[in-house]
């Protein structure tokens, strides 16, 4: 039962709720699209059929990626909330703010395009996220564990969340079945959790109840596809998601058996991604 354990610290931090526009809320974790993001990019993923020589072997990380079961448990000391400018780049919002489409001054000095409004955004504070990831060949997770440690593929500075909100490894490693134990053990947690409706038990345990564990509905994007990439490969593009149901639990975890780290003594819920559901374009 090999999983590979990442700690990860941020200074600050934005996951933005997609549904919040006037004021950006963030979850207080990162969703699982923001973390298989994060994977595709220090893995150098730009197109999912990407071949990597390993040994005169091609593999694609994608294809491991697909595969894996992830748990994302997290924690911040503060939330603060910033105004920032959100820009519009219509050809409205730009004559209503200088006039006529031609002009791009205002008050004596040249401006952006379009035209642009404050906006309120939540940001943590001083992150720590500790994220498990599954995968019955321990081969495969020692492959994915050295491009994350040494991402010299990867498309962009190492980030979850926005594109500033860098991370810190403040530990990668592969555990193995001993680090781990089912049982329950009633408490309050220090860590917000997701909990999936479909929960991977890498023991083929089948006690676990959802119905036991507290915590707000989301239906919560997975993986995700980028819309004709046949036709423009512009891996920035339209990307059309898979999703699934999980709770947002916020430490206290009660009246059933769980999958705990023994080192980190804390609960690990492997979200089951064969169960994702649906298409969200975003």
């Amino acid at each position: 039962m090999p999983i590979l354990r990442l700690i990860i610290y941020q200074p600050q931090a934005h996951y933005r709720i997609p549904f919040t526009f006037q004021r950006r809320h963030t979850y207080p974790i990162p969703p699982y699209s923001t973390i298989i993001g994060f994977l595709c990019n220090a893995c150098g993923i730009d197109d999912q059929k990407k071949e990597i020589d390993v040994n005169q072997n091609k593999i694609r990380p994608y294809e491991i990626i697909k595969e894996l079961k992830i748990s994302i448990a997290g924690r911040f000391e503060a939330k603060i909330t910033e105004m920032i400018w959100f820009r519009n780049l219509s050809k409205e919002a730009h004559v209503g703010t200088y006039g006529e489409i031609n002009n791009r001054k205002k008050n004596g000095q040249v401006g952006h395009i379009g035209g642009q409004a404050p906006m309120k955004i939540d940001v943590l504070e001083n992150v720590e996220l500790i994220i498990y990831l599954y995968h019955n060949e321990k081969d495969k997770l020692e492959f994915l564990e050295n491009l994350l440690k040494d991402p010299k593929e990867r498309l962009q500075v190492l980030h979850i969340g926005r594109a500033e909100d860098w991370i810190v490894y403040k530990g990668i490693s592969i555990i193995d079945e001993n680090n781990f134990e089912i049982k329950r053990q009633d408490g309050r947690y220090p860590y917000f959790f997701w909990t999936p409706e479909k929960i991977f038990s890498p023991q083929n345990n089948n006690t676990l109840n959802w119905n036991n564990f507290d915590g707000l509905v989301y239906n919560l994007t997975t993986f995700s596809s980028i819309k004709n990439y046949e036709s423009h490969f512009n891996h920035t593009g339209q990307r059309e998601y898979k999703y699934i149901r999980a709770k947002l639990n916020d430490g206290k975890i009660i009246n059933t058996e769980c999958l705990f780290d023994k080192e980190l003594n804390i609960p690990v819920f492997l979200a089951d991604f064969n169960q994702s559901k649906g298409v969200h374009n975003g």
